[in-house]
């Protein structure tokens, strides 16, 4: 197995105004006016993006195409909107798929005034252009996920959310002491992520709070909770 652990403070921040509020960010790939050569892309995930919002900021209307998006609410109340405003609300813990496909304008809003909304967003990329938009949620109950990897949005299982893309991911609260264990397909690589709490151990590695893995070549990915912790794996096609 081939890992490379991203530590927390090497990964970019950006930070600035927006309408009505002020977004803090950690970029894991290029994006934006962010540009780093190592990281522009892992396999098939382009995009991971872990922002916050300030109550009540909106990130303003803005076009996409051809990707697949999701977004995964860590805490807080994401509210999303088209051109037309027709949108839907996501709580802590929900997933949401979209096709951008032949194209579609989107803002991200903090549905809540007093409080700030935490979100992850990746984007992939799509098995084809030109696809028809679409947009779906899920609510995901924190028991589906506990010490175990749920697979939240994936081309192959059932019960997820479909996505057009050779993508798995998966959600995962991890009790301390516990271990649960993943194995990548192969060809496939996985990004590991830790939301919140921690440390975890991935084989002899020690990896903290908001640090992250770029992992190939797996047979199986064995984790261990120091302390209870929020997961994110995203499994793609590299």
């Amino acid at each position: 197995m081939a890992m490379t652990i991203r530590r927390p403070e090497s990964i970019h921040q950006s930070h600035g105004a927006i309408q009505n509020g002020t977004f803090h960010g950690r970029w894991h790939f290029s994006f934006g006016d962010y540009y780093d050569p190592d990281f522009t892309n892992f396999g098939l995930l382009r995009v991971f993006n872990d922002d916050t919002l300030s109550p009540g900021a909106v990130w303003p209307l803005h076009p996409h195409r051809d990707i697949e998006v999701v977004t995964y609410v860590v805490n807080g109340e994401f509210r999303h909107a088209d051109e037309h405003g027709i949108g839907g609300i996501l709580q802590e813990g929900w997933v949401q798929h979209t096709t951008v496909g032949r194209g579609m304008w989107h803002s991200e809003i903090n549905n809540r005034p007093d409080a700030p909304m935490r979100f992850i967003q990746m984007w992939f990329q799509p098995l084809a252009e030109g696809l028809e938009p679409l947009v779906e949620q899920k609510m995901v109950e924190k028991s589906e996920r506990m010490n175990r990897f749920l697979p939240i949005v994936s081309n192959a299982h059932s019960g997820a959310l479909n996505i057009s893309s050779n993508t798995q991911v998966y959600s995962s609260f991890l009790q301390m002491h516990r271990e649960i264990h993943h194995r990548p397909q192969a060809g496939w690589g996985a990004y590991l992520y830790v939301l919140s709490g921690g440390p975890i151990s991935v084989d002899d590695d020690i990896m903290a709070a908001l640090g992250a893995a770029m992992i190939r070549d797996a047979g199986e990915i064995s984790v261990t909770a120091g302390g209870d912790a929020e997961l994110l794996l995203v499994e793609v096609e590299i």
